[in-house]
Parts: structure tokens; sequence; C-alpha cells
């Protein structure tokens, strides 16, 4: 790295502003997606939107590609620097910038917390919706990049449907705002695309934040049964009486066992699947649809229905679901999270796949995933020491997403693209579409300096970040 340019870059930072040594570095040189791994350069943490503008100038002028990063829990690399030497974290961005109670909304910066947000008008009554199984580490930044869900995306929607505006720094440096903090802008709906866009458009530095309404009252379910099938014709079932909880949660044997290992909460490690069913609004309305979903749940076989009595269960409950990932570590050495969608209907057909391809791949595989809304999270264990293995897991992964596109559905419901699924975009999108997609990146970012090699795959091929420069056939 240029020596002038990086004095540069720490006059704009500061020394604390600046990761250099090789030790430290290798830290940054994956994100929740630990099958590929790239080292940056440097590291540059901006503390403000101007240092973030002033070090992209910078880097714009020189030609020289960067990559954003937030908290570094996403799971596709969509913050790994592919061909992109610098690094540009904004976790030293996380101020709240302006709470807005009567108008309901927040001014976050991108380094801030998703749980923050919350809890810092938890005391007014209020809420910021979106939930990411992360949240007490995802920040904003990452969360409006990958236009992240969780699992109460069932009724309230995802990270879009809740962020009014963003203040945006733009590839050549420009700062710019997109939305606002009213419901409704005139004109073209930059904010809109400018989310889920990965990173691809420019760094996100502030996002204005809808809050919305605490319920007044929660009915929290443990159902548990003794198939998946069972589990998921529930879930079917509980949609097509008219009922739209806030969350539908489920979770297979793998799972439960880990999960009840790491938190001891009283799941029966016996069973083939358990669902964790919310209901959330106002006390008066909420019994009748409580005896609607256990007549459903009965209907279906449930071995047990359980109601959290308290607050405490509930929460108690949510933090075991929540961090059902990291309780995977007691099965594996790795895990890789896979991230499709299929319609809620074909649950019961995705999880067969998924069972046909463990055993062609001779893989454990455990399932933890938004049924309410046909999200999966297939996790697939292995140990990244076994090169054969590793390889299995890869190509476990591709048909699994080839089986979601096969039934109707998608390659990723809040997971993003990244480098993972990048080869397999062909899957649902023609040339043609693919290339307004680049057309459409091109306006934000001509020069492709702002996290290159990303989600569109590249004429003919895709880059492989294992061989940098080499091109793979599709």
């Amino acid at each position: 790295m240029n020596t002038d340019l990086l004095s540069r870059l720490r006059d704009i930072v500061g020394p604390s502003g600046m990761v250099e040594k090789s030790t430290s570095l290798s830290v940054y040189d994956c994100d929740g997606y630990t099958l590929e791994k790239s080292i940056p350069e440097v590291v540059v943490l901006p503390r403000s939107t101007e240092e973030v503008a002033a070090v992209v100038r910078l880097l714009h002028k020189e030609k020289i590609a960067f990559v954003p990063r937030g908290a570094g829990t996403g799971l596709s690399g969509g913050c790994l620097p592919v061909e992109a030497p610098i690094m540009i974290g904004t976790s030293r961005m996380n101020k709240i910038v302006q709470l807005d109670i009567a108008n309901r909304y927040v001014v976050a910066e991108a380094g801030v917390v998703n749980l923050w947000v919350s809890n810092a008008v938890k005391s007014q009554g209020l809420q910021y919706a979106p939930d990411p199984s992360s949240q007490q580490a995802c920040t904003i930044g990452g969360n409006v990049a990958e236009n992240s869900g969780g699992p109460h995306t069932l009724k309230y929607g995802v990270t879009t449907n809740h962020v009014l505006g963003m203040e945006i720094v733009l590839p050549d440096g420009e700062v710019v705002t997109l939305g606002g903090a009213v419901e409704d802008v005139p004109g073209y709906d930059l904010r809109g695309i400018t989310i889920g866009a990965e990173g691809t458009f420019g760094i996100v530095t502030k996002a204005t934040l809808r809050l919305t309404r605490q319920p007044q009252a929660y009915r929290t379910f443990l159902a548990v049964y003794e198939s998946v099938h069972a589990a998921t014709q529930t879930v079917s079932d509980i949609i097509a009486a008219g009922i739209i909880p806030a969350a539908l949660e489920m979770m297979d044997t793998l799972i439960i066992q880990a999960v009840e290992d790491a938190f001891h909460f009283g799941f029966p490690t016996d069973a083939g699947a358990v669902l964790i069913i919310e209901l959330d609004g106002l006390e008066a309305g909420l019994d009748p649809q409580t005896a609607k979903i256990m007549a459903i749940c009965q209907q279906n076989k449930a071995r047990e229905v359980r109601i959290a009595k308290d607050d405490a269960e509930r929460l108690a409950l949510w933090k075991s679901r929540k961090r059902a990932f990291g309780a995977v570590g007691r099965l594996a050495p790795n895990y890789c999270t896979q991230d499709g969608v299929v319609p809620r209907t074909k649950v019961p057909d995705i999880l067969r796949v998924i069972t046909d391809v463990a055993e062609k791949y001779q893989l454990r595989i455990a399932n933890v995933f938004h049924a309410g809304d046909g999200n999966i999270h297939p996790i697939l264990m292995y140990d990244e020491r076994n090169a054969d293995e590793t390889e299995r897991v890869v190509k476990a992964g591709q048909e699994i997403l080839q089986a979601c596109v096969d039934l109707g559905g998608s390659l990723t419901g809040e997971h993003g693209i990244g480098i993972e699924k990048m080869g397999q975009m062909p899957l649902i999108f023609s040339p043609e579409d693919l290339l307004v997609m680049t057309q459409v990146r091109s306006v934000f970012n001509p020069d492709n300096l702002c996290n290159p090699h990303k989600i569109i795959p590249t004429p003919g091929g895709c880059i492989d970040v294992r061989m940098p420069r080499r091109q793979v056939a599709l």
C-alpha cells in the first residue's frame, strides 16, 4: 500500500482510526459466511459522515476500490474485500442522533446496534420492529444494506418497511439524503432501491427509522410435534384461518437439542419439531385467536402446547431461538447458514429436499427458520480442516437453493447475495435483467469502486475470491 496514501488517510481519521497490522487485519477476513476469506490491506474507521466522505473522495481520486463493513454479522460475504484493498468500517459511528417521540422516528448513525434503538425508546412504549437474530450485534448500516428481516417480519415487514430516509456517501464522496422523516416523499423511491443494494450504491452513514407502538399484550406458544410435516401443516392452517401471528418459527430435532444443551429452557429433545408462535396486539382480541391456534395445533396432533406464563418466560424462549445459530457450535467446528425462500405451502417439499441433500453429501443439516413466510435457514455443519467436506457443503448449499427456485421460491430472504450466491443469480434473472441491474448500479457507482464483484455476476462468469482474477464459468 502506498505510504503517501496511508498518511493521507491517517490525516483524515487519525491514527486510532487505522487498522494496519497484519495480526489485527485478520479479524476482518470474513463476515458470518466463513467459507470465503480475504484480508484487506488496511481498514479505515471514520467517526462521522464528513470523515467517510473525505476518505471516499480520496479513494475516488486515486481510483482505489473499497468495501463498506458494519458489524460483520452478514451471512453472504457481502463485506468481503474482493479486489478492493481498502475497507471502510462504520463501527465508531454509533450515536443515536435524534429521538422524535411525537412523530415516532429515530435518526441513528450506521454503527448503532439494532437492539439499541428499541432499548432507547422502550420507556416511551415504542419499538423498532425489525429484529434479526443477530440484533444484539448487527448494526443499522448493515441492516439497510441487506434489507434485514427477523422472526417478526411475518407481521411487521423487513427493514425497508421501517426506514423513512437515509444519508449516504456516494462512491465519489458526495453526500446525499434519500427519503426523509415523513411517510411519503414525492418523486422516485431512491430510498427503496438503495435498501438491499448490499453497499454497492454507496455507504449509508445515517438512517431515519420508523418507530411503532409496543403491543399491549402477547401470547407466545411452544407447540411440540413428532414430525416436521405436522408442524408445517399447522403453519399453513393458521394462515388459512385468517390469523397473522407476529411470528411463526420452527426448529427441528438437531437445533432443539443444541439449544436445550446451551440454554436449558425445557425444550423436549426427542421432538421431531417445535413451533414458536407469537400473537400480539390488544389484550381484548388475543383470547379468541389463542383458542383458534390451540385447536389448530391439536388438530395437527401436537404432542404438547405451552403458553409462556409471563414476560420472563417469553423472553427466555426468544433468547433461545435467536441464539440458536450460536448453539450449533456445540455440534460442529464450523457451519454455513443457508438462506432461501419457498412458498409457505412448499415448506414440507424443501425440507424433504434438504434431507435428501444431507444424505447425498453425507452432511448433518439442521433447520431453524421463519416458517410463516417460507424463509428457510438450513445449517450445514462441517469441519473447515477437511477440504473435501468443505467442498461438499458448497455443493449441497447450491442444490438447496436450486430446489428453492424450482419450487417457485428465491435465492435469499434476508441474507443477501454477496459473493456466495452471485453465480446463481442467472437461475432467476435473464441476461437482460442482469444488464439492467448493472446499469442501475452504474448510476450510483459508475466506476464500480464501491464494493465491487458483488451481487451481479460478471459477463460469462463470476469472481472466485479463493483464486483472485480468475473467471469461474456459471
